[in-house]
C-alpha cells in the first residue's frame, strides 16, 4: 500500500465526461490517496482514494464499498454474467454529482470481457462482468448502481464462431415503484398477488427489495419468448392489478397518475431497458442494497430496505435466495439459443377495441422493421382532414393526429394530438375506413421513411426524418396537456449543409431518367452497384463508416478497417456502394441484405472523393474528383476489400445501358462531368438508369382504386400458372394509362369469381379487398428482379398479351427466379 500526496484528476475518455479524482478539487483540496495493487482471481487491480468516503451519512468508505463488492460476487455474479452492463457512478460520494455510465471507457483493463450492441449512433462496447475482479474494478470506479436488461448475450446461432448477439429474454421482471405515502408493506402485499398471478400462468416469482422505495418480482421465462412478449406479459399483469385495485395501482407511465399509488412499471421488460441488478448498492443516503428476500418476510409487517453488511451475511447464511431464477432453460448458457424467436403480440389493446376486423380493411398486426426504425405521414380524410404522423418505438407505431400536418416553418408550431398506438402494418395502409367505422374515410401515404431518434420522453420526443418528401428534417414534439402536444420544426437542420469537423456529409442522390441520348463527351457513365450506399472516412488512422440515412456501420463492416492502412497518414472522405457479388461477379443485393447470414465477401466499390487533406473537393467538378480517385487507386491494388471500379467505355447512354444489361447489372449512374458534388441533395447533374426485366403473367384479381382511380381498378394481382391454379408473384400498379385501366375493368368484370384463384392464402397487404376473377387475361409487365418463393420487385404494367393464353405461359417452375429460395 503505499500513500501518495498531491492533486490529481483524470478523464472518463469515451463518454466524454471529466472529473476530478475522488477526494481531490476545490472543496476538498489536496488531499493523501491511499492506494493499493490487489490481486483477485490471479488478476492485480489497481486500487486509489480507499478512504474516501461515499456515503457520508454512514462514513462508508471506497474501500468497504470495493470489499463488498468482491465478497458478494459469488452470489451477484450469476445475474450479471453475460449481460451488457449500464453504470451509475458518484466518484465523489452519493452526495455529490452522479453520472450514468454505458460504453466501456478506452481505459478500462484489457481483461474485463466486452459485448458489443448497434445503436443508432454505431457499434458499442459494454462490459460484461464474469468474475470477482470485475466487481472489485467496479468498486474502484465507485460504480455503485449495476444495471441490466432481461436478456443476456448468447452465441451466434447461425456461426458459433462469429461474436455473440443478443438473445432473448430470460427473466421478466415487474417493478413495484411507490409514490407518496405508500409504505414498502403496501408493496409486499401487492407483490404477493403478484406471486399468484404468476403462479397461475406456472412462473415462479422472486422478490427483492429495491434498495431504494420499492420492490422488484423476477420470474424466469421459457425460451422463444421475445422481449415484446415479454413486455406484453408484464403489461398484462400491471393492468390486471390495476383493474383489481385501482386505488392502489396504476399502469400508467404518466407521472402525474402515481399520487399515493404503486406504480407497477412493466416497462423494463423492453429489450433497450435495465433494472438495477441484485445485490448492487444503490445510491442513497445509506448503503442499501437490491436484496433478495424471502416470501415470508413480505408476509410479515415492518419489512424494510438492507444494507450492504445485512445482505452480504445473509447471502453467506442463506446462499442466494434467487438460485432458482435461472433453470437449465433459462439461463444463457444452459439451453440453446432459439435463432429466430417467434413474433409475440404487442400491447394494441385500444386500438383493436375501437375497430371490428370483420368491417374495417385496417391491419391488425406486423413485426418490427429490422433495419432503422421507420415513420409514416398517412393523408386521412376522416370527418375532417388531417395527416397522421407515426413513429416506430417499441414494436408499435406510436401515433398523432396532427390536422395541419408536420409544420415547414420554424416559427409555426402545429397542434398534434397523441391517438391510439397503431400496429406496424399500418405503415403500409392505403386505403378507405367504411363509414360509420372509427376514422372512417380514405387513407393515403403522404411519405415514408425512416428517422434518427434523439430523445423519447414521456414529455418531449425528438427526431430526424429520411423520408421522399422530408428528408432530413429535424422536428420536436413537445408534450403540453394529456394528449395535447406541439410540432414544431427545429432551425438549422433541415437543409444539406457542410457537416461538422469529424461528421461525414450525407451523399448526393442520382435522378431516374432516360439515358439513351447522353454522350460521352459531357457525361461519364458507372454502374450502378446493387448494395449498400457508404461513405467512408479515413481519419487519425481509423476508418468510419456511415450509411445513406446517417447510421453509423463501422463494426458491422470489419473487412473495411484496412482502408487506414491503405491510405496511411491521408485524412479523407470517400463515397461507395458496400456489395456482395453473386458467382458470376455482379453485385447482389439480396447477398448484401443477409446482414450476418450473408455468405459472400462484402467489398467496398470508391467512386467519388469529397475531401483529401483537409481540402474541401465537393465544388470541384466531378473530371477533378474521378483524377484525385484515380490517384489514390493505386494505393488499393493489393487491397481485396476494396477497389476503384472502372469507369463504363461507352460513346452513349445507350451503348452503357445496353452493356450493363448484357452484364446482368442493376443499370447505369450517368454523372454530368462537369458536375460539383451536393450533398444530401438528388439532383438531375447524376441520371440513374436501370435495367428491367420482362414476363408474361395471369390475373387472377384486382384491387380497387383510390384518388384519381376511385371507383375503378387499382392494381392487378399476377402469378403463373401450377397445377392447381395461380402461383403469386404480386401486385402490378404502375404503368397502366386511363385506357388500360379502363380495358381492363371491361375484360376482367365478366370474369368475377368468389374464390381466390392463387394456390395459396396470400401474405401481402395489397390482396385485402381484391376481387378475384378466372385467370385468362395476360399482361405483360417489366420489373427488377424475382426472387425465388417471393415478389415480383419494382413491377410496371406494359400491355396486355392478347396473343397468349394461359396455356402458353412458363409454369411457376420454370420462372426466372433468382438466388435461393426467400
Amino acid at each position: 500500500m503505499t500513500i501518495v500526496t498531491g492533486e490529481e484528476s483524470f478523464s472518463e475518455g469515451a463518454n466524454g465526461t471529466f472529473l476530478p479524482a475522488a477526494g481531490a478539487g476545490p472543496d476538498n483540496g489536496p488531499v493523501a490517496q491511499i492506494r493499493e495493487n490487489r490481486e483477485v482471481d490471479g488478476v492485480g487491480v489497481q486500487l486509489t482514494n480507499l478512504d474516501k468516503v461515499l456515503y457520508p451519512a454512514t462514513g462508508t468508505t471506497k474501500a468497504e464499498v470495493i470489499d463488498y463488492f468482491q465478497a458478494i460476487a459469488p452470489f451477484a455474479l450469476p445475474h450479471l454474467r453475460d449481460r451488457p452492463l449500464t453504470r451509475k457512478r458518484w466518484p465523489n460520494g452519493v452526495d455529490k454529482t452522479a453520472f450514468f455510465e454505458k460504453r466501456l471507457p478506452s481505459h478500462a483493463p484489457a481483461w474485463i470481457r466486452r459485448g458489443s450492441q448497434f445503436h443508432s449512433d454505431g457499434e458499442s462496447q459494454y462490459p460484461v462482468i464474469e468474475n470477482a475482479a470485475g466487481m472489485v474494478w467496479l468498486g474502484q470506479q465507485a460504480a455503485l448502481e449495476l444495471h441490466v436488461p432481461q436478456w443476456a448475450f448468447v452465441p451466434d446461432g447461425a456461426d458459433p464462431d462469429r461474436p455473440e448477439v443478443p438473445g432473448p429474454p430470460n427473466r421478466l421482471v415487474l417493478d413495484l415503484d411507490p409514490g407518496p405515502d405508500v409504505t414498502l408493506d403496501d408493496c409486499a402485499a401487492l407483490a404477493l398477488r403478484i406471486r399468484e398471478l404468476l403462479a397461475a400462468m406456472d412462473m415462479e416469482g422472486y422478490p427483492v427489495t429495491s434498495g431504494s422505495k420499492g420492490l422488484h418480482v423476477y420470474a424466469p421465462l421459457p425460451g422463444g419468448i421475445s422481449a415484446n412478449g415479454a413486455r406484453t406479459v408484464a403489461h398484462a399483469i400491471a393492468s390486471q392489478l390495476e383493474v383489481e385495485s385501482p386505488e392502489l395501482v396504476t399502469a400508467s407511465m404518466a407521472k402525474v397518475q402515481r399520487g399515493g399509488r404503486i406504480f407497477v412499471d412493466w416497462s423494463q421488460n423492453s429489450a433497450s431497458k435495465t433494472t438495477v441488478a441484485p445485490y448492487s448498492l444503490r445510491g442513497r443516503d445509506h448503503p442499501w442494497v437490491a436484496a433478495p428476500r424471502t416470501w415470508d418476510e413480505l408476509a410479515r409487517p415492518g419489512l424494510r430496505q438492507l444494507e450492504f453488511g445485512e445482505v452480504l451475511a445473509r447471502a453467506l447464511a442463506d446462499g442466494d435466495l434467487l438460485a432458482g431464477l435461472y433453470g437449465a432453460d433459462a439461463r444463457p448458457d444452459g439451453a440453446e439459443a432459439p435463432s429466430a424467436p417467434p413474433p409475440e403480440p404487442v400491447d394494441l389493446g385500444e386500438y383493436r377495441a375501437k375497430r371490428d376486423a370483420r368491417k374495417t380493411p385496417e391491419p391488425f398486426g406486423g413485426a418490427p422493421s429490422q433495419g432503422d426504425p421507420i415513420f409514416v405521414i398517412q393523408e386521412h380524410h376522416a370527418r375532417r382532414l388531417h395527416y397522421d404522423f407515426r413513429l416506430e418505438h417499441d414494436g408499435v407505431l406510436a401515433s398523432w393526429a396532427v390536422p395541419k400536418n408536420l409544420p415547414d416553418d420554424p416559427d409555426i408550431n402545429h397542434l398534434a394530438v397523441r391517438t391510439e398506438d397503431h400496429p406496424m402494418d399500418y405503415a403500409a395502409f392505403e386505403g378507405s375506413i367504411p363509414r360509420g367505422e372509427y376514422g372512417g374515410g380514405d387513407v393515403t401515404i403522404w411519405d415514408h421513411g425512416t428517422y434518427e431518434l434523439e430523445k423519447w420522453r414521456s414529455n418531449e420526443v425528438i427526431v430526424t426524418l429520411h423520408g421522399n418528401r422530408l428528408q432530413g428534417k429535424r422536428y420536436a414534439l413537445i408534450r403540453t396537456g394529456d394528449k395535447n402536444w406541439l410540432a414544431h420544426l427545429t432551425k438549422d437542420k433541415s437543409a444539406p449543409a457542410k457537416p461538422a469537423a469529424g461528421l461525414a456529409p450525407d451523399p448526393m442522390l442520382p435522378t431516374e431518367s432516360a439515358i439513351d441520348g447522353l454522350s460521352a463527351a459531357d457525361w461519364a457513365f458507372e454502374g450502378k452497384w446493387d448494395g449498400y450506399r457508404m461513405i467512408a472516412t479515413v481519419r487519425g488512422g481509423t476508418v468510419s463508416l456511415r450509411t445513406r440515412s446517417g447510421r453509423t456501420v463501422t463494426g458491422e463492416f470489419p473487412e473495411f478497417e484496412s482502408l487506414a492502412a491503405d491510405l496511411d497518414g491521408m485524412d479523407v472522405v470517400l463515397d461507395g456502394e458496400a456489395v456482395v457479388l453473386d458467382p458470376n461477379g455482379v453485385p447482389s443485393f439480396h447477398l448484401m441484405a443477409g446482414g450476418e447470414t450473408r455468405s459472400g465477401a462484402v467489398q467496398l466499390y470508391l467512386f467519388d472523393v469529397l475531401s483529401l487533406n483537409g481540402v474541401d473537393l465537393t465544388k470541384r467538378p466531378w473530371t477533378v474528383r474521378r483524377q484525385v480517385l484515380e490517384g489514390l487507386a493505386p494505393l488499393l491494388e493489393h487491397d481485396t476489400a476494396v477497389s476503384v471500379p472502372p469507369l463504363v467505355d461507352a460513346a452513349t447512354g445507350a451503348e452503357a445501358a445496353a452493356l450493363s444489361a448484357e452484364l446482368g447489372w442493376e443499370g447505369i449512374i450517368a454523372k454530368r462531368r462537369d458536375s460539383p458534388y451536393l450533398p444530401g441533395q438528388r439532383v438531375r447533374a447524376w441520371l440513374k438508369h436501370k435495367n428491367w426485366r420482362d414476363l408474361q403473367v395471369a390475373i387472377g384479381g384486382w384491387k380497387p382504386g383510390k384518388g384519381s382511380r376511385g371507383g375503378g381498378i387499382g392494381s392487378v394481382l399476377v402469378g403463373l400458372p401450377a397445377e392447381t391454379g395461380l402461383v403469386y408473384l404480386g401486385s402490378v400498379g404502375s404503368g397502366f394509362s386511363d385506357r388500360d385501366l379502363a380495358a381492363l375493368a371491361e375484360e376482367l368484370e365478366p370474369l368475377r369469381m368468389r374464390r381466390s384463384p392463387f394456390t395459396a392464402p396470400i401474405d401481402d397487404p395489397e390482396a385485402r379487398d381484391a376481387v378475384w376473377v378466372l385467370p385468362k387475361v395476360i399482361g405483360d409487365v417489366r420489373y427488377s428482379s424475382l426472387r425465388r418463393g417471393g415478389h415480383l420487385r419494382q413491377p410496371s404494367w406494359r400491355g396486355f398479351r392478347r396473343d397468349l393464353l394461359p396455356g402458353d405461359l412458363p409454369s411457376a417452375d420454370e420462372a426466372p427466379w433468382e438466388g435461393p429460395e426467400e
